[in-house]
């Protein structure tokens, strides 16, 4: 009896998707040009922590509205090339976004963020209601 040829395309196909679903259970696939997040639930708030190294606090920009938190970062590159010709040059402008759906109504009057060492944190009280849309400071 002659072999199915379409066995060895089932078989990768299998291997690819089990590698998808592993990288999506360790975190580990991220798509360029978005921020990686840890959304954590607690009793009273949602905390949101984003990587964003080499970004500043005047970089970034969040803004909440109907239950989506909104995070966008521009970077310019640094502009050295007036002092130096560059022998190499892999960080140049760039921007990153996420959009984070939240579960529940948030306190959007009583978010807060801060920045420390690349790190972003976003505090956001739960509440039972609350649609419009509403800046967050990062301090």
């Amino acid at each position: 009896m002659r072999d199915n040829p379409f066995d060895e395309i089932e078989t990768l196909l299998d291997r690819v998707s089990r590698q998808v679903e592993e990288g999506m259970a360790a975190g580990g696939l991220q798509v360029p040009g978005t921020v990686p997040v840890d959304v954590a639930d607690t009793d009273e708030a949602y905390v949101v922590t984003a990587d964003l190294p080499g970004y500043e606090t005047d970089d970034i920009e969040l803004t909440l509205s109907d239950g989506t938190l909104r995070l966008e970062a521009n970077r310019l590159g640094d502009d050295i090339a007036a002092e130096g010709t560059y022998l190499r040059r892999e960080r140049t402008k760039t921007s990153a976004s996420r959009r984070i759906r939240l579960p529940e109504p948030v306190d959007e009057e009583a978010g807060a963020a801060g920045f420390e060492n690349g790190v972003l944190t976003v505090r956001l009280p739960k509440v039972a209601g609350g649609e419009d849309s509403k800046r967050i400071d990062i301090e």
